[in-house]
């Protein structure tokens, strides 16, 4: 099977302080997964945590995330596609690789409190019609959002727990 986005990180999470919430979210492309869990954590998380996404070799935001966020009611203007290289000097609470070639090919953040690897399936990867493929972007974001739920409860960052989809 390919990647899957609901695997368990493979790291300690005891690392993180608990007054800060700084996330980098890593990609290859930063065009399609790691633009889905920062737009989803700046949908769902505090305004006081940072987030940020970027990539080894960034490239525009896929049209096909922007749409099926958009779709998903998450304001997409944001959307930019960056360098690690702008982010590798920061400090983060934790940073976060989507896929598993970033995860080889990222360096290592000093800055970083902790590291995860939380693979995700590649949407823009899929073969099929129209419809099989934005079926397949829609699949991935829903994964993608649950984890963000997870993730932001962990690091005490969600801004709504009546949130539809997000109590419970």
């Amino acid at each position: 099977m390919a990647e899957s986005g609901m695997s368990k990180p493979a790291d300690d999470t005891s690392k993180l302080p608990a007054d800060s919430c700084r996330v980098l979210f890593l990609c290859t492309q930063n065009a399609c997964r790691s633009q889905m869990a920062e737009l989803w954590a700046r949908h769902l998380w505090d305004a006081d945590c940072v987030v940020a996404s970027a990539g080894t070799q960034p490239a525009l935001p896929n049209p096909r995330m922007l749409q099926v966020m958009s779709e998903a009611g998450v304001e997409v203007a944001t959307a930019r596609s960056d360098s690690i290289e702008l982010y590798i000097a920061q400090e983060w609470t934790l940073s976060v690789t989507l896929c598993d070639h970033a995860a080889a090919a990222c360096p290592v953040f000093h800055g970083a409190h902790a590291r995860r690897h939380v693979p995700f399936d590649d949407p823009a990867a899929c073969q099929g019609n129209e419809e099989e493929v934005l079926a397949a972007f829609r699949r991935v974001r829903e994964e993608i959002r649950a984890w963000i739920v997870e993730l932001g409860r962990e690091l005490g960052a969600l801004s709504d727990t009546s949130a539809p989809g997000v109590g419970g």
